[in-house]
């Protein structure tokens, strides 16, 4: 039985986590982790991460807190052998390597950007196509309370774009071209994609990837409407983790 720490528990993906790996029947709740949470029903909850590892023993720490609180977490689990589950985003592959330094030989930090299956799909849809278009740009939309922008899944994807057509960047007007007063109207610059945020009330989560050449566009859309299409991944890497070590950044390096 894998014992899981939920740091952000009363949160709407840390809920989620909780009542996903309760219904389990490999894993279970052993404490939760939010300075605004209450002992839940049938496991105590805990301020913070040092307090949960004192008092609790769990095999695994997921989090989906924030991005000013996540590197902290880490760097309090990791030298203590806990595998991590990372679905925060905000975090550079520099500080996430910095923190996976932190690790005994043989945990694992596990990190995100999207645990849904038709999102990595879409991030391999999107390499494939990369290559073959010289203009590439991201749109990712998600609810009004998310803390970061753009998304961890669209800085990702520009990465995995820029990387199949070798560092080129995208040959589209850019910023030279925003009229005074428009300052970011051609969306923020990753590895030479331009990507744009949109924030708004009726989304979660949605990204579409728009390729052009001479006389044609590929769009690539994935859409999240519920939360639940989450937690298959979640528990995806709970279950793997204890097999790995170091660090592990994308979903897609647990299926198949």
């Amino acid at each position: 039985m894998i014992k899981v720490a939920v740091s952000g528990c009363a949160g709407r993906m840390g809920s989620s986590v909780v009542e996903a790996v309760g219904a389990a029947s490999d894993m279970e709740i052993a404490c939760g982790i939010d300075p605004f949470g209450k002992d839940g029903a049938g496991f105590p909850v805990f301020a913070s991460v040092s307090d949960a590892i004192e008092h609790c023993d769990f095999d695994v720490l997921v989090d989906f807190t924030q991005p000013d609180v996540v590197a902290d977490n880490l760097a309090v689990a990791l030298p203590h052998n806990v595998d991590c589950v990372v679905g925060t985003t905000g975090l550079p592959n520099e500080r996430l390597e910095e923190l996976a330094s932190l690790a005994p030989e043989g945990t694992c930090l596990f990190y995100a950007p999207n645990f849904t299956t038709g999102a990595v799909l879409m991030m391999e849809f999107a390499k494939a196509a990369a290559p073959y278009f010289p203009e590439a740009e991201v749109l990712e939309f998600h609810h009004c309370n998310k803390k970061d922008a753009p998304s961890g899944t669209a800085v990702r994807t520009a990465q995995i774009i820029s990387e199949a057509r070798g560092g080129r960047a995208s040959t589209a007007p850019g910023a030279e071209t925003e009229i005074e007063g428009a300052q970011g109207a051609r969306g923020a610059l990753i590895d030479g994609v331009p990507v744009h945020s949109i924030r708004s009330m009726g989304y979660v989560a949605s990204q579409e990837v728009v390729f052009g050449s001479m006389g044609q566009t590929l769009s690539i859309r994935h859409d999240s409407w519920d939360r639940a299409s989450y937690m298959p991944g979640v528990l995806l890497g709970i279950r793997s983790v204890g097999e790995r070590e170091g660090l592990i950044v994308g979903l897609e390096n647990f299926l198949g």
